[in-house]
Order: C-alpha cells, then sequence, then structure tokens
C-alpha cells in the first residue's frame, strides 16, 4: 500500500519538485495548485509517476473547504500534508516602506489559507498518525532577524511566515502526546518565482532535497524549525 501525500503551491517550483521526489520514492501524491490549468500542465510532466491533481486556491476559503473534503473523502489514508503554498506580498523593503495590502494579501495565503487548510486536515493526519509540514523562511525566525549580520527586512512577507510558525508550535503542542507530528522547515535562500528567481540561491531541486528529507527520514521532529543543518532558532 503506497503512501498518500499532499502538497500544496505545486505547479512550479520547490513544490513540483517535491512531488516529483515523493514519487519518486514511492508515495501516491497529490498536487495541490491554484490554477487548474497549470495543475494539470504539472501532472501531465510527471506522467510516469502517481501523481494526482486537486484545485486549491489558498486565498479563497471556498475553494480549502472543498479540496479539505476531497481529501478526507477520497484519501483517508492521507499520511503528509506539505503547505508549501505562499505569496511573498510585495517583498517590501523595509517596515516603513510595507503598505497594509501587502500585509494582509501575504498573511491571507500564508497564515490564515495555511490555518484554513490545516484545521480541516489536522484531525485526519493526527488519526493517521502522519506528519504536517508548513515550509517556512529564515527570515520568519525572530532570532534570526535580531541577529543576523544581513537580511532581507520584508516585513509583510517574513511577518506572515513568523506568524505561521507560531501555528506550527500550536499545532505540534497538541500533537505531542500523539504519534503524529508538526514541525517547520526552512529550505534557506532559494531561487524560484518568489523572489523574481534571484542569483546565488540553492536549486529548486536542492530546496526540496530538504524538504523531503526530513518528511521521510522516520525521526520524530515535531515542534522542531529545520534548516538544512538541522534545528534552526525560532
Amino acid at each position: 500500500m503506497k503512501k498518500t501525500a499532499f502538497v500544496t503551491g505545486a505547479n512550479k517550483g520547490i513544490g513540483i519538485e517535491i512531488v516529483r521526489q515523493l514519487s519518486e520514492a514511492g508515495w501516491k501524491v497529490i498536487l495541490g495548485a491554484r490554477s487548474a490549468e497549470r495543475g494539470e500542465t504539472a501532472v501531465s510532466e510527471l506522467t510516469s509517476l502517481d501523481v494526482e491533481f486537486i484545485q486549491i486556491d489558498m486565498s479563497d476559503l471556498k475553494s480549502i473547504e472543498q479540496a479539505a473534503d476531497m481529501i478526507n473523502k477520497n484519501y483517508p489514508d492521507l499520511l503528509l500534508l506539505i503547505n508549501n503554498a505562499g505569496m511573498p506580498g510585495a517583498f517590501s523593503p523595509s517596515f516603513t516602506d510595507t503598505k497594509e495590502e501587502d500585509l494582509r494579501n501575504a498573511f491571507e495565503v500564508n497564515f490564515f489559507g495555511t490555518f484554513r487548510l490545516n484545521q480541516r486536515l489536522f484531525p485526519l493526519i493526527k488519526d493517521n498518525e502522519g506528519t504536517i509540514i508548513n515550509v517556512s523562511t529564515d527570515m520568519a525566525s525572530l532570532d534570526h532577524m535580531q541577529n543576523a549580520e544581513f537580511t532581507l527586512n520584508a516585513f509583510d512577507y517574513n511577518s506572515s511566515k513568523t506568524a505561521n510558525n507560531a501555528m506550527t508550535l500550536s499545532m505540534a503542542y497538541e500533537a505531542k502526546n500523539s504519534n503524529a507530528q508538526v514541525f517547520a522547515v526552512t529550505p534557506g535562500f532559494t531561487s524560484t518565482d518568489l523572489n523574481g528567481n534571484a542569483p546565488g540561491g540553492k536549486s529548486k531541486e536542492g530546496a526540496a532535497a530538504i524538504i523531503v528529507g526530513y518528511a521521510t527520514d522516520g525521526q520524530r521532529h515535531n515542534g522542531e524549525f529545520l534548516n538544512e543543518k538541522g534545528v534552526y532558532a525560532w
């Protein structure tokens, strides 16, 4: 019996690489994407693998409800949820330059959308003794923001991911006396569409491998924030 995973924001970038790597490792993977056309195209690029598509718009409550209902009904054996979908806000260059509209847009997907999906799938994952990974960023770490020599002070994006980290810990607290687990992973700076494919970052394949590695290593990571070297400061 194949293990089943659901990956959001998976039609391109790190997301599609997570899907590819999990599938190649023998998982059945449900690829979640906002655009039906792009999602179906992504699945067609992975023809030799066991991948299916579910449309999910992380800024739309009804879309999240429909996707979660489909998962609960059609994939009751779900063992792994990877919340990879995200949006940058405007990647504001500073706190002063941050616009409230961009802040709200970032929170709508990175926090509220992920919250809605997690609430609807957490009971299933707990019952199945599975894993939820909330994909995070170095800049979500308050320790990093305080102590790094250089960091991107994009308050809209960063704070939405810090709130997401708080959600990870709240969920992990609830899972601590079960065999289920919830944790966060930052792949580190990766060149993707999210940052305009900024030069100097990791490859999408390399970033995905970090996330897939923690998802499948058989270790208990409940309540941890992890980067490629191990536990990272919140």
